[in-house]
């Protein structure tokens, strides 16, 4: 179990991490969202003993991480796949981590053959995709068998079939009682990865919470209405007291509604409908309602014209 309590960093005027407290427990993967310049990044390197807190700490199981003998056999980590010498090959690299935790050759074969990088051991990291790289980081963050994983964007670079072995790696770690914590922007799949969220905003927590009650909670229920007379639907709506709109394929969307309301509403009204559905809401629309006051970078609008709309 890791424990965050009233975490702080701040660099000169500006304060990145503002009394940041969560709990991230066994037995699930957690995801850690949060828009650029969140603090993601900033409090995984404090979770790790790399950045020192101004105030707070970070406890494993009770145990702050530089109190941790042979940390490698405790807390698995990759921030940074590139963080690798170019010149050593993936082999010697994983041979020099375990060496400075008494970790024997045999293990590194291992973790090796569980990454898919058996067949190029011997060549040398500088030469490797970003993918192969990504390998090489998970293989690390694995070397000593730890109960607690923490992951920065473990799947950036792979290809599909990657994508799906590291999401099946996360979850079987965790099914075997261990803590997985995963940072990500890739909203689809850490939908299908994760079982509960951390979201933080200018360092600040925003939600602690299942995948299922985060989306409940930050997105409105939606019918989704298809019909021949779009417009006299959306009158007939609005006299209800329903907020609607028309989307440019055609369908009409309703807020905050049920359908078996807007079914029985369009019926009393004789009109015929050709699709009546529920609108499932997805991660990236609760994550960007919740965040869309904490996010510290924020596009224009491309307006075709080489300009941009703010």
């Amino acid at each position: 179990m890791i424990e965050l309590q009233q975490l702080t960093k701040r660099y000169r005027d500006t304060v990145a991490i503002d009394r940041l407290s969560f709990t991230v427990r066994p037995g699930r993967v957690t995801g850690f969202l949060g828009p650029n310049g969140a603090g993601k990044s900033t409090t995984m390197r404090m979770m790790l003993g790399l950045d020192r807190p101004d105030k707070g700490h970070v406890r494993y199981d009770g145990k702050a991480y530089h109190e941790l003998r042979e940390p490698l056999r405790h807390v698995g980590a990759l921030l940074e796949a590139k963080a690798v010498q170019s010149s050593r090959t993936a082999y010697h690299h994983l041979l020099w981590l375990a060496q400075t935790n008494r970790i024997g050759r045999a293990r590194v074969r291992e973790v090796l053959s569980m990454v898919g990088l058996e067949s190029v051991s011997f060549r040398r990291a500088g030469g490797f995709s970003l993918g192969m790289g990504q390998r090489l980081g998970i293989a690390g963050a694995l070397l000593g068998d730890p109960q607690v994983l923490l992951l920065d964007e473990p799947v950036n670079g792979l290809d599909p079939e990657g994508v799906r072995w590291v999401r099946t790696l996360l979850q079987g770690l965790a099914a075997e009682g261990r803590t997985v914590l995963v940072s990500s922007h890739l909203m689809s799949e850490m939908a299908i990865t994760a079982d509960h969220l951390v979201v933080i905003g200018l360092g600040q927590l925003l939600a602690d919470t299942s995948m299922d009650d985060f989306i409940a909670a930050n997105c409105r229920s939606q019918a989704l209405v298809r019909t021949s007379e779009p417009g006299r639907l959306l009158g007939v709506l609005a006299r209800a007291g329903l907020t609607a709109h028309q989307e440019e394929r055609g369908a009409v969307v309703v807020d905050d509604a049920g359908t078996e309301k807007v079914g029985r509403i369009a019926a009393e009204a004789g009109l015929v409908l050709g699709e009546l559905a529920t609108r499932t809401a997805s991660l990236e629309d609760a994550f960007l309602r919740l965040t869309s006051d904490a996010a510290q970078y924020r596009a224009g609008a491309f307006t075709g014209r080489g300009e941009h709309v703010r």
